[in-house]
């Protein structure tokens, strides 16, 4: 009975993965489909609207004088631009901005510091704040880690001739792409998700989301649509639905990108998909029954539940990690099964479509993309390493759990040098649970493998040695970056 059961449920999380996998098929047949249907072109800006850039900040010492100075360079009049420095620091952030705030100010700027003791809400509750007092028609966003280039109004206003749109948002360019393996596995994931999911969700009339920055939304949009909500960790993925929902239309630039910095260590890449994991499935209870219910099309609602759901792969993964042995071990000791363990090959093919299209949004964006597909393992291993992490995520928002908006730490893409580093670390000098949890799943895998060798049966092994690999080095990394070796 135990064997039954164990199979069950090992052979449900395998057909779970393999149904996400196939909605990478789904993507890339809408790829082609609507490869050679483009968005409407813009039209050269009759007139130049009153428009607000709001900078969210929190403690962003190392980043804040990058943004705050590109996006005085923008090239907009001047007279048309409002810009709020929306800043909940309690470090020499504060300091930092006023100045900067004061500098510009004085040249004929109309740049206002708004500063909350309280972080009621954090970015949403900041951004909810600021909207109220804000004079632009239009509200374009930038976080902490971005490098906006001085066109950006320019190219982007355009599309708001059409008096649906109700928000445009650029793809992010990696100024520290090049940074380490960490920071190259996180662009290959991102690529594909702005060149592919966000692109073709947009050409083939699917919903898309606000990517939380590096976009610009049309004010009345924002309130027609309830404004922004924090009762969820992506307060973005919430109003992008809610809005659409009411019927406004949103678009998606590929061809015109922000630059923006990258994570570039493990424990600062976790803060981040976490949030992301939790505030997804959040998001999804959330809105899911009202999506369900909407007369949107049903292809329409399939892929926006797609798009809700995908964080849930993570616990399937930790199962069919956990599960490893167990199923060696039936294998092993009964010819019962051979049936069902054929159908487990499903998983080498959710591998190979997980392949092919990250290779395809590489081969999409860069006439290099060879060199840099390469990095696809390290993308996987990271991918897969993060199970523990983004699993526990998943399930705080299942049961309901609240958690607090943690920011995603930035250093300016250089080494936080020596006088810095306990800083830098302070939110990281405690060793967590997970990072232990995946080291352990570590040393099962190889086990795993001792027992795959002895029992001579080798088909297993490539697998086990990938996630072998995959939680060994998050964890190892992660607990490294916390003692500070």
């Amino acid at each position: 009975m135990l064997e039954i059961l164990i199979l069950i449920i090992y052979i449900f999380s395998i057909a779970v993965l393999f149904i996400f996998a196939a909605h990478y098929i789904f993507i890339l047949y809408f790829y082609i489909k609507t490869k050679n249907k483009s968005i409407s072109l813009p039209q050269t800006l009759k007139h130049y609207p009153d428009v607000t850039i709001q900078l969210p900040l929190y403690n962003e010492k190392y980043v804040a004088k990058r943004l705050i100075e590109s996006v005085i360079k923008i090239d907009y009049p001047i007279d048309k631009l409002e810009i709020q420095v929306l800043d909940d620091s309690n470090d020499e952030t504060v300091d930092i901005c006023k100045n900067l705030v004061s500098k510009y100010r004085l040249l004929g700027h109309n740049i206002h510091y708004i500063h909350r003791k309280i972080r009621i809400g954090y970015k949403a509750g900041a951004l909810k704040e600021g909207l109220a007092n804000a004079s632009g028609e239009y509200i374009a966003i930038f976080d902490a880690d971005f490098v906006p280039k001085v066109d950006f109004l320019k190219r982007t206003l355009s599309y708001f001739n059409d008096k649906k749109i109700g928000m445009v948002q650029t793809r992010w360019e990696h100024i520290n792409r090049e940074q380490s393996w960490i920071t190259k596995a996180q662009a290959i994931a991102l690529d594909a998700h702005f060149s592919l999911e966000q692109e073709v969700r947009n050409r083939a009339g699917f919903f898309i989301n606000f990517n939380g920055t590096a976009g610009i939304w049309r004010k009345s949009c924002i309130i027609d649509s309830g404004n922004w909500h924090y009762d969820t960790l992506t307060e973005d993925f919430d109003l992008s639905y809610r809005a659409q929902l009411r019927g406004w239309k949103f678009i998606y630039l590929n061809d015109f990108t922000s630059p923006a910095e990258l994570p570039s260590d493990i424990n600062s890449l976790k803060i981040q998909q976490f949030r992301w994991a939790k505030g997804a499935i959040e998001t999804c209870l959330k809105l899911l029954p009202t999506i369900l219910k909407s007369d949107i099309k049903p292809i329409v609602k399939l892929e926006s539940i797609f798009h809700l759901t995908g964080y849930l792969v993570f616990p399937f993964i930790l199962i069919v990690a956990g599960l490893n042995i167990p199923i060696l071990m039936i294998k092993i000791s009964s010819n019962n099964y051979d049936s069902i363990f054929a159908f487990m090959s499903l998983f080498i093919i959710a591998s190979l479509a997980t392949l092919l299209f990250y290779t395809v949004s590489q081969r999409n964006l860069h006439r290099d993309w060879k060199k840099k597909i390469i990095y696809f393992p390290f993308f996987l291993i990271g991918s897969l390493g993060m199970a523990v992490n983004n699993t526990k995520a998943v399930m705080e928002a299942l049961i309901g759990k609240k958690s607090d908006f943690h920011r995603t730490p930035k250093n300016g893409c250089k080494k936080i040098i020596e006088e810095k580093i306990n800083d830098y670390w302070e939110s990281k000098s405690v060793i967590n649970i997970p990072s232990l949890i995946e080291i352990i799943f570590s040393l099962y895998f190889v086990l795993g493998i001792i027992f795959s060798v002895l029992y001579n049966d080798f088909g297993g092994i490539p697998f086990q040695i990938l996630f072998m690999l995959s939680y060994g080095i998050i964890g190892f990394y992660s607990l490294k970056e916390k003692l500070r070796v």
